[in-house]
């Protein structure tokens, strides 16, 4: 069966952006204002969907439901299986005190506040995005970043703004592998357009991260970090979209920035204080302190599971 869609279907290239824009604000107003359960959200926007495309694009019913199951497949394999290998690694190094040696070990880095956020909700956060996405980053490292002493509702805003520009090289370039199914586009050719365009945001959201912390002043006392991460970031991230493709994009960018960011910072401290004076969770910062000797717990095993992970990432991605 063969159906062709009509991307302008009211006439009127307004009216039928806003008709496509319908799903999407069904799910995420059920979500914010309604406060639905997930499910039954995305279940209402699966409904609105198959609503239009039968009564308005004239979809067959029989292509709007195989597209559904599809949709539904797609979103256990790979995705919900990527996703829950992430999560169950994470959960096995909380359970085995790992995760506590690592926020250790990332507090003794630097005890200024600027830094970690970029350790983590930037550059930690893309190597999670890379590996598994879809919601992971924000979890894990909001979770690390609280571990180490910041408020719940700062570590989930600075989490979501690191989550910026590593989203289109997320889940082994799963974004871009779909993009280029669904338009019959070369993918080499996706990865290597989007890998000219992020690499200037990356070097902007480093200053944007640390603006939304502690301002422009806080910001203007780590900027040299902050270039550092962001430049080393981007331009991994334009190499490798362009010499390999879209699946090891973020892991070594991510794994590129932190190296050279906690090399910078043996011959670099920031001056002010600022970073050290921006407010935490009660009586953590006292422990994040307490713990810059790495030396205390066996470190390598803390950075073991995510060190193998790299290694079956690159492993995988080199065997298309």
């Amino acid at each position: 069966m063969h159906w062709t869609q009509n991307y302008n279907p009211l006439g009127h290239l307004l009216g039928s952006a806003l008709l496509a824009l319908l799903p999407v604000a069904v799910l995420l107003g059920s979500l914010a204002f309604f406060h639905v359960r997930a499910h039954l959200a995305a279940l209402a926007a699966l409904l609105t969907s198959g609503a239009i495309a039968v009564g308005v694009l004239g979809m067959p019913v029989e292509l709007v439901g195989a597209s559904a199951l599809y949709g539904v497949a797609f979103g256990l394999f790979p995705v919900g299986w990527i996703l829950a290998n992430a999560v169950f690694l994470y959960q096995v190094t909380v359970e085995t005190g790992q995760f506590t040696v690592l926020q250790r070990q990332v507090a003794g880095i630097s005890e200024d506040r600027r830094i970690q956020a970029l350790l983590i909700a930037f550059s930690f956060g893309a190597f999670i995005e890379g590996g598994a996405g879809f919601g992971a980053p924000v979890a894990i490292t909001g979770a690390l970043m609280i571990g180490v002493g910041f408020r719940p509702l700062e570590a989930a805003k600075l989490a979501l703004i690191g989550n910026t520009t590593p989203v289109a090289f997320g889940s082994l370039g799963t974004p871009l592998i779909t993009l280029a199914r669904v338009t019959d586009l070369d993918l080499h050719a996706l990865s290597a357009m989007v890998g000219c365009q992020l690499p200037v945001f990356s070097l902007i959201i480093p200053f944007w991260l640390v603006a939304a912390q502690s301002g422009w002043r806080g910001m203007l006392g780590v900027w040299p970090a902050c270039l550092v991460t962001g430049a080393t970031f981007g331009a991994l991230q334009f190499a490798v979209s362009h010499l390999h493709g879209p699946w090891l994009v973020d892991i070594i960018s991510s794994i590129g920035s932190m190296g050279a960011l906690v090399f910078f910072l043996k011959v670099w401290q920031p001056n002010d204080r600022v970073g050290n004076q921006l407010g935490s969770v009660a009586g953590v910062r006292g422990v994040a302190k307490g713990v810059g000797n790495p030396l205390v717990a066996p470190v390598w095993k803390a950075w073991l599971p995510w060190g193998l992970l790299s290694v079956m990432f690159f492993f995988g991605a080199c065997r298309r």
